[in-house]
């Protein structure tokens, strides 16, 4: 079971992940997103085999982001009702103040935490695939996007290769950050073109294999949902209204 989380159908994680965050779009509490992330932290720890180095990483923008919420609220905020909790210098803040401070940013960490949750546990093509398969997305949109990510290597190995040559060709590099970003213009524009090309072959590929865009019955790699799925789902489940609920025995 710690691998429950990959093993998930992609569809049903996508689905269950957005109803969560619709969710608590409409809790304006913070121990809701509150419980809400420490849920999602303990369900990765028990039934996933992410990097967490990877995950804190990721999460440090976030954890800026949240902060920034955070203080921003607390000094800007225009409802200061309630009584005073914490004096700053000559900054009063109050009950109302804080409380919204602390929900903003729990909800940007629970938010961020169920993305990453997503991002880090599932297969791109096994989602593109179940998106066909369960959803009956049109393959048309399915390979598009399928096709595009598979590129961003490419194009990633690309810019490197061409700032490379730029500078073998004596291309000195700017200290100046406007004209750093002028000088991007001369990678960006051969870049452009290859993409175009390799779009090209791609497309031409797929046409000479039979791709025609129609929906199709039978798949070579079959994405189904079975019984992991049902336990994951009924565990969010419950960790949303637990989430959801807690509000009624904190106040």
């Amino acid at each position: 079971m710690n691998s429950a989380l990959h093993k998930m159908n992609p569809s049903a994680k996508f689905i269950v992940v957005t109803v969560c965050m619709l969710t608590m779009a409409f809790f304006f509490n913070p121990w809701t997103p509150l419980l809400m992330w420490i849920g999602v932290i303990v369900a990765q720890l028990l039934f996933s085999r992410i990097d967490w180095k990877v995950w804190i990483l990721f999460m440090i923008p976030f954890f800026i982001m949240a902060f920034g919420y955070f203080w921003t609220t607390l000094v800007f905020a225009e409802d200061k009702s309630g009584p005073v909790v914490l004096s700053i210098g000559s900054i009063n803040i109050t009950e109302v103040q804080m409380n919204h401070a602390l929900s903003l940013s729990f909800r940007v960490l629970a938010f961020s935490g169920l993305s990453l949750l997503f991002a880090l546990t599932t297969n791109p093509v096994s989602f593109i695939l179940s998106l066909m398969q369960q959803m009956k997305l049109s393959p048309k949109i399915s390979y598009s996007i399928l096709v595009g990510y598979q590129f961003l290597p490419v194009l990633k190995d690309e810019f490197v290769q061409i700032q490379q040559a730029h500078r073998l060709r004596g291309a000195v590099r700017e200290k100046n950050a406007i004209r750093r970003l002028l000088h991007m213009r001369k990678i960006l524009l051969p870049m452009l073109a290859g993409a175009v090309r390799k779009a090209e072959r791609a497309a031409f590929a797929m046409e000479a294999r039979g791709f025609t865009g129609d929906k199709r019955k039978d798949f070579y790699k079959v994405v189904r949902i079975g019984k992991v799925d049902g336990y994951m789902v009924s565990l969010f489940m419950l960790l949303l209204v637990l989430s959801c609920t807690s509000v009624l025995y904190m106040n």
